[in-house]
């Protein structure tokens, strides 16, 4: 006699709930996720002292998904009437370095997020982490 089961009903998934980002964090998480970045971070730095408010981290699996990234983020920003006031590490692509003042963008190469752990750094930091995309 075979066995018949009951389809099961797919369950009922929960949104997270992430916390509202200003609107220039919220362009530059847009854009890197965009150019499909990696491992995308926003630490909220403004309950630590730090000297801006806001880091966001990401990762790309090459130097040139490196500059695609920065690019992105820069040519969103710009839109916001927003440049930055530094750019570090375009030509080398392995860490570049965006700096607004009030938030930091940092493009990771893989191999250069691991080596430095800016991510761990700052522990006290209030954290959000995107899940990298399909």
């Amino acid at each position: 006699m075979a066995k018949t089961t009951s389809p099961r009903k797919p369950r009922a998934t929960r949104a997270v709930a992430v916390p509202r980002l200003p609107k220039p964090i919220q362009a530059v998480v847009d854009a890197a996720r965009d150019k499909k970045a990696t491992g995308i971070v926003v630490l909220d730095l403004r309950k630590s002292g730090a000297f801006t408010d806001f880091f966001v981290i990401c990762s790309a699996g090459n130097p040139r998904q490196v500059q695609a990234i920065a690019d992105s983020v820069e040519d969103s920003l710009k839109s916001q009437k927003q440049r930055p006031s530094l750019v570090e590490g375009y030509a080398r692509a392995e860490w570049v370095l965006l700096d607004y003042f009030d938030f930091v963008v940092h493009v990771f190469s893989k191999h250069a997020r691991d080596f430095y752990g800016l991510d761990r750094l700052w522990g006290n930091a209030t954290r959000t982490e995107f899940p990298d995309q399909p």
